[in-house]
């Protein structure tokens, strides 16, 4: 049987061009870049023709990228660096309820260095308000943090709207874009977006590196001291390969943009379609429009989660109950929680993202094969059975 992989959100596959990109910068091209040789400088150069690929990619200039570890890295620099350099002038940072855990976890722990924290809340489609966004704002704000797109539900925010209040108050802007990228077009100029964070791994390159987009000017603290590479604000070795990897990747992410989102769009909207009409008492979580082209999170009532994805996994379709960072844990999602699901909905969630593997027949297989399965598990449900005997 054919895997039918549906998991794009938590990673993707790595295209055969990025690992033959990469593939001299393992074996010949091994020099390290901050050596004076032209063995050294061979790197150096790559380096910056990916940097130069990746800020024509956003809109910014090449100076304005810095290269991490990923987008976990990225998130906790923006956050961290704003508050480091902002002591003395304030302590209150804005937020969302269904921010990624990179961005959660790093504000609690500002929390409890004395950080005040402001998680606004969303509407039942996940989308933040941009008044809510404005009416938190006090003389005490160091900086506002919102996802460009949740990588549960799809929900895309209104993140010009928002950039637009943070500069018209002279607050730094962040959104963590790791699931933005390659599904929507970005301008960080156009949107004022002064900070922005990405990971290689969800747009078919290689995991273990990232980038945090930090705008010219802005004073932000060094996350990782040792050495002066990324111009001093980020020390280490540079992951050459996985640089290179990055660059080819949103290089190729790009390329027939509007075509690609074109088809992952009619695919996505004939999943959800299909799995609605023919499962009774599911609905779509998100936002019906202003979603990513690639993301269907389907709400199954009278189910677990779990359970329903290992059945999917048996016959050879893998899906997502959420976010892969917190596989493993049995509390529901806290973004359904959000959105104002009670917990036994929030727990019969199922997340399928498409990727450009994602054929049509893909697609029908998943809507031939989910119903019956729904319904055997129901059959097993007292739950199920207790609302068949109230609804007669």
């Amino acid at each position: 049987m054919n895997k039918i992989y549906l998991d794009n959100a938590a990673t993707t596959p790595v295209k055969k061009e990025v690992v033959e990109a990469m593939l001299p910068y393992f074996t010949e091209n091994f020099g390290n870049p901050s050596s004076v040789y032209q063995l050294a400088q061979i790197n150096k150069k790559a380096i910056d023709e990916a940097r130069e690929t990746i800020a024509k990619c956003l809109g910014a200039n090449t100076n304005e990228i810095f290269f991490t570890s990923g987008g976990t890295e990225a998130d906790n620099w923006a956050i961290k660096g704003i508050a480091e350099v902002s002591k003395g002038k304030g302590n209150h940072i804005i937020t969302s309820k269904i921010e990624h855990h990179a961005i959660l976890h790093t504000c609690e722990y500002l929390e409890k260095q004395g950080y005040e924290i402001t998680y606004l809340d969303v509407d039942s489609e996940g989308m933040v308000n941009p008044e809510d966004v404005k009416r938190a704002i006090k003389d005490t704000t160091i900086l506002i943090t919102i996802m460009y797109a949740n990588n549960e539900i799809g929900t895309i925010m209104p993140i010009s709207e928002i950039g637009k209040i943070a500069k018209e108050h002279n607050i730094p802007f962040h959104t963590d874009a790791v699931q933005a990228i390659g599904q929507v077009k970005i301008d960080v100029k156009e949107q004022n977006i002064d900070l922005l964070s990405l990971s290689g791994h969800k747009f078919n390159g290689p995991k273990g590196i990232g980038v945090l987009y930090i705008k010219r000017g802005l004073k932000i603290g060094t996350f990782i001291h040792g050495g002066a590479q990324e111009r001093g604000r980020r020390a280490g070795t540079e992951n050459v390969p996985g640089i290179v990897g990055l660059g080819k990747a949103i290089e190729l992410a790009y390329e027939h943009f509007d075509d690609k989102v074109a088809r992952l769009t009619t695919l996505r909207d004939e999943l959800i379609e299909g799995l609605i009409r023919s499962i009774p008492y599911c609905k779509l979580n998100g936002h019906k429009t202003d979603r990513l082209p690639n993301n269907v999170n389907i709400g199954v009532e009278f189910v677990e989660g779990e359970s329903l994805l290992l059945l999917l996994d048996m016959n050879g379709i893998a899906a997502s109950s959420g976010s892969a960072c917190t596989s493993g844990s049995l509390d529901p999602s806290h973004v359904l929680l959000a959105l104002g699901l009670p917990h036994e909905k929030a727990h019969g969630s199922v997340r399928f993202t498409l990727g450009e593997q994602t054929t049509k027949e893909q697609i029908d297989f998943v809507i031939e094969k989910m119903p019956p399965i729904v319904q055997r598990m129901r059959e097993m449900s007292p739950l199920y059975e207790d609302f068949l005997k109230t609804n007669k």
